[in-house]
């Protein structure tokens, strides 16, 4: 028997051989390449093939450092401010212009109040890491001066993860001060697991103007993620664990707002505090502070990342055998029409039924 088998199909009941040089072999290597190769250039081409990028949800891991650098801009002129940082050296530079807080770390009334107060101000002093706390406040009263604030971290869906930051900052003012301009600089320990572990310093910017001096800031809005880059799929990201403010340099040119704004924008990934509706109060009294009263919200983010090989793979392959199936059932028929009707010359093969047992004891009576 010539050939080898080149096609068989259970509806036809029959084998069809040929050479493997005769035109039915090369027509059946035709219709091979029909069927495999167009549906892998229809999907390449209708684009998305190759996955560039995907997504996913996760709830960041933020808290709050306990760092700060304030400046309340008082006039129009060049000196015409008062600061205060967590950060030594700045305050060393701001000469009359600064008004120390004292700093206390624990929740206020407690039973560790003072100590908590006296030791938070030491460790501030000494540029040390602040305690771990849900709760802060700051006070200090240098020459009848008074600059004293409140922070507490809120959990409010109880998962384990803060949700926001309550800060209020309270500044006492002299009679002829009055405040026109607010720059509020808060530092953040945010941090992403699900994909790529992403371990970054990041800040907050509440910055505000107004022509009316004014008695009180409110902002209310979200902590957000901000990326110029696809974070990786998996593995570890410290590219950015240093802190936003250089708080040990003595030099006055590492800590204006221009330069650490500037600084921080040249990252890949930042978080930038989003508030489109800030409200500015007016009308303060004489002997009241100007209050700056802002809620900071930790929102779910949706993070970009580049694909590892296998998600790719994955993605091509669907795309590739959902068309793939259409062009399997058009070809097969293809393929029964052009062996069933002898299109090209093949030798038909059917095969042997068995003997019905009835029909063999039909027989075997007559």
């Amino acid at each position: 028997m010539a050939g080898v088998e080149l096609f068989s199909h259970p509806a036809l009941h029959t084998r069809y051989r040929a050479g493997l040089c005769s035109a039915a072999a090369l027509a059946l290597l035709l219709i091979a390449v029909l069927t495999y190769v167009p549906p892998l250039l229809v999907a390449y081409r209708s684009h998305g093939f190759w996955l560039k990028q995907s997504a996913y949800r996760e709830q960041p891991t933020v808290r709050f450092r306990y760092e700060v650098l304030f400046v309340a801009t008082t006039g129009p002129g060049p000196g015409s401010f008062l600061a205060w940082s967590t950060f030594p050296a700045f305050n060393r530079l701001q000469e009359d212009r600064l008004r120390v807080p004292l700093l206390s770390v624990g929740v206020p009334g407690g039973a560790g109040g003072d100590a908590g107060r006296v030791g938070g101000a030491r460790e501030r002093a000494a540029g040390c890491a602040p305690l771990p706390s849900r709760s802060s406040s700051l006070v200090l009263a240098p020459h009848g001066t008074t600059l004293s604030g409140q922070t507490r971290e809120e959990d409010k869906n109880q998962d384990g993860k803060m949700d926001q930051l309550h800060f209020k900052l309270e500044l006492p003012l002299q009679p002829t001060e009055h405040v026109v301009g607010v720059q509020l600089i808060l530092i953040f320990s945010y941090q992403l697991y699900r994909m790529s572990t992403l371990v970054m310093q990041s800040m907050a910017f509440l910055q505000f103007f107004s022509p009316v001096p004014g008695s009180q800031l409110y902002m209310n809005g979200d902590l957000k993620l901000n990326q110029r880059q696809l974070l990786n799929h998996c593995g570890l990201d410290t590219r950015y664990n240093v802190s936003v403010v250089n708080g040990t340099s003595p030099f006055a040119a590492d800590y204006d707002l221009t330069n650490i704004i500037a600084a921080y924008r040249d990252r890949n990934v930042t978080t930038v505090f989003s508030d489109p509706n800030p409200v500015w109060m007016t009308g303060r009294a004489a002997d009241t502070p100007f209050i700056i009263n802002a809620t900071i919200r930790y929102p779910e983010e949706v993070i970009l990342y580049q694909p590892g090989f296998w998600e790719i793979i994955k993605f091509a392959w669907i795309q590739y055998v959902s068309i793939l199936l259409i062009f399997l059932w058009v070809f097969g028929w293809i393929k029964m029409f052009v062996f069933q009707n002898q299109v090209f010359t093949t030798t038909p093969i059917s095969p042997v039924l068995p003997l019905s047992p009835v029909l063999s004891y039909k027989q075997h009576q007559s």
